[in-house]
């Protein structure tokens, strides 16, 4: 009976969540059969695999809605489905408004994009004298060279009005990762770069900007800032439920121009459709050809194949499998702690396609395959018919290839070791994040290729002197960089001892997302087989006694460390602030009472013996229990009530200068 009452519930919800479009499309047989059956399989594959939440989904053509639908519960407590006009958080898709809203000035006359950030920005400055160098062009497309992302206080449940003057003090303080322009890596800060530009130049607030400038000229009554910190009264949102079925607190992101903004499925394709010709022109021809334009960047020329081919905002200005059909196709991802987004539009034949979803999903992949189905019905492309997989028989590699063999390092500095058999021409990579070893891919090498059981395929390249390892797909795309060893003659030591130690951050605010909870308690390495190299959240160079640098050119979101001159043992992350662990006060049996000093830093207290935690706090205070490795136990954010915490542990408590928290302690004899 059990079972039998959970199909017919499943069934229920399925009847639910088809939204009122959809249904009345269905029934005047107007909607696009192909691309809808499509996306519901794929997408409800995405949610019975745990991927995704919930989702929206949308298609317009020429500027006219025929498939719009909602999959999944909204709110699950209060039994809500998801609709056609529920809001979701798009990430980074907000990088195409903010690229429009730069252009609108651009037309106005009152930015040229290849004059230097510093003749809009003069507060802006680095240790890199070559940031003079950095243009309006290369935030937009990528190519400037800036670290990546400042996630300090910047994602959470609350907006930190901060965060510009912070971004610029991290900048002020920071290097390079590569000449400006000679290369294009994701940088989430060049969009905040941008942002400030735009409420500067235009007189008033970014979020202003945007809804006089494009929010009320489109109509997109559904656009607007997170779904945390804008009113939504009236309106319904998909909610984000963690892997126990918790509803975390509405998501704010302090980087609005990078990824703070929400919308329905169905507004983001009108919002798109602005790059047809027959679409509501906000833009001059100029402009909005210059948005569409592959972004040039010297480094990707020099690879075999079709480069991640950055636009002004978009991440695909030019798709070759679509472009070698006749078809143009801009593409834009997204991604945020709580939802993941895809949008593509065809500018010429005034098709898009967007897709939406709680959770980390393969929203790309999803609307990539209903956008093919579309096409195809439409007549505008020949279906494909799949291709059988035939195994690639390993070929010996060329002797040259040991040159390859060695360490990589990717996004965020994490460590991977490439291990080439020769004769046998097969690749086996290990990833090295936190000390562990763990395989991650395994290839056979064919016809210049290597190849996996998926039918993947990589390749190495050298390009001006460095060493690369690239993913070989519909673009080719470089997944790390190669380490080499420091001679002697470079190689430092830091002024303290990182070699496993633990380390704590003091500068959190209450607000801050479960998802950088990871940051909170580190662990430091040295690397026994790269000597003069620290791993401390990510690789890097030691370059002196105070300063750990950035590890290579082509690493997304890398981060420095600096070591406090004064305090040795505080140490400076790209804006995060840590003490090491061993400076944390001792939690007493029974009750401690802890008030927050007048800087407003978390407070840690370590346990020395199992114990249950009792919790009292301000209401808008915080606690956060870890166990000894650094693994999150208890969050008050989505939890009540007392917890168990083996020996070791940390409780951290975050929250305002002079905020009194009380821990209660009872031991536990193990």
């Amino acid at each position: 009976m059990k079972q039998l009452a959970k199909v017919i519930g499943s069934f229920i919800c399925f009847l639910l969540v088809l939204s009122p479009v959809a249904l009345c499309q269905m029934q005047a047989g107007s909607e696009p059969a192909q691309a809808a059956a499509v996306a519901r399989g794929a997408i409800w594959k995405e949610i019975t695999s745990g991927h995704a939440g919930s989702a929206t989904v949308a298609i317009t053509d020429s500027g006219r809605t025929v498939y719009a639908e909602g999959f999944g519960m909204a709110d699950r407590e209060q039994s809500i489905p998801v609709e056609r006009d529920t809001l979701f958080n798009i990430g980074s898709v907000s990088k195409v408004y903010c690229a429009m809203a730069v252009m609108l000035l651009v037309d106005e006359g009152k930015v040229e994009l290849d004059q230097p950030v510093t003749a809009y920005l003069p507060g802006f400055t680095m240790e890199d004298m070559r940031y003079k160098d950095i243009t309006v062009r290369m935030l937009l497309n990528h190519s400037s060279g800036l670290p990546g992302t400042n996630y300090v206080n910047s994602y959470g449940f609350a907006y930190n009005d901060n965060f510009y003057q912070e971004t610029l003090g991290i900048l002020a303080q920071s290097q390079l990762k590569h000449k400006p322009g000679e290369m294009a890596v994701y940088c989430n800060d060049g969009f905040t770069l941008a942002e400030m530009i735009v409420a500067k130049l235009s007189g008033r607030s970014y979020r202003e900007f945007l809804e006089e400038r494009i929010f009320k000229p489109l109509a997109l009554r559904k656009t607007d800032l997170a779904v945390g910190q804008r009113d939504i009264s009236g309106l319904t949102v998909a909610r984000y439920y963690n892997g126990e079925g918790v509803s975390e607190p509405l998501e704010v992101l302090s980087f609005w121009a990078s990824g703070g903004l929400s919308t329905s499925a169905e507004e983001l394709c009108r919002f798109v459709d602005v790059f047809s010709a027959e679409g509501t022109q906000l833009l001059s021809q100029s402009s909005l050809g210059e948005m569409q334009k592959k972004q040039p960047a010297q480094f990707w020329g020099k690879l075999r194949h079709p480069q991640m081919s950055f636009g002004l905002g978009w991440d695909m200005a030019e798709i070759p499998d679509y472009e070698n059909k006749g078809i143009h196709v801009l593409g834009k991802s997204g991604g945020t702690g709580h939802y993941t987004s895809m949008v593509y539009t065809v500018p010429d034949k005034r098709i898009s396609v967007a897709v939406i979803t709680t959770g980390n999903s393969s929203a790309m992949e999803i609307a990539r395959k209903i956008l093919d189905a579309y096409l195809v019905e439409k007549g505008l492309m020949k279906e494909e018919v799949a291709k059988v997989k035939v195994p690639v028989k390993a070929q010996a590699l060329p002797d040259t290839y040991q040159e390859y063999a060695g360490f990589y390092v990717g996004s965020e500095g994490v460590l991977y070791k490439v291990d080439l058999d020769i004769p046998k021409g097969k690749l086996i990579a290990y990833s090295l994040e936190n000390g562990g070893k763990k395989e991650i891919l395994a290839a056979a090498y064919g016809n210049s290729y290597f190849h996996t059981a998926d039918d993947s395929a990589y390749y190495f390249a050298t390009v001006d002197g460095s060493r690369y390892f690239i993913s070989c797909g519909r673009v080719d795309a470089v997944l790390w960089q190669k380490i080499e060893p420091l001679k002697a003659s470079e190689r430092a030591v830091l002024a303290v001892d990182v070699d496993g130690q633990q380390w704590l951050r003091r500068n959190v605010k209450a607000y801050e997302g479960p998802l950088y909870a990871s940051t909170h308690v580190v662990t430091s390495r040295q690397i026994e087989k790269l000597p003069g190299y620290v791993d401390f959240m990510g690789l890097k160079p030691v370059r002196s006694p105070l300063y750990a640098g950035l590890p290579g050119k082509a690493v997304r979101d890398a981060t420095e460390l600096k070591l406090n001159e004064s305090r040795k043992a505080e140490l400076w992350l790209s804006g995060g602030l840590y003490r090491n662990a061993k400076e944390a006060a001792k939690a007493q049996a029974g009750k401690n009472k802890i008030v927050l000093g007048a800087q407003g830093y978390n407070e840690w207290l370590v346990l020395p013996q199992a114990a249950v935690l009792h919790f009292a706090k301000p209401s808008q205070g915080r606690f956060i229990v870890f166990s000894p490795s650094g693994s999150t136990l208890y969050d008050s954010i989505v939890k009540q009530g007392d917890i168990f915490a083996p020996a070791g542990s940390f409780a951290e408590l975050l929250g305002e200068p002079g905020d009194v928290f009380e821990l209660g302690v009872s031991l536990v004899e193990q």
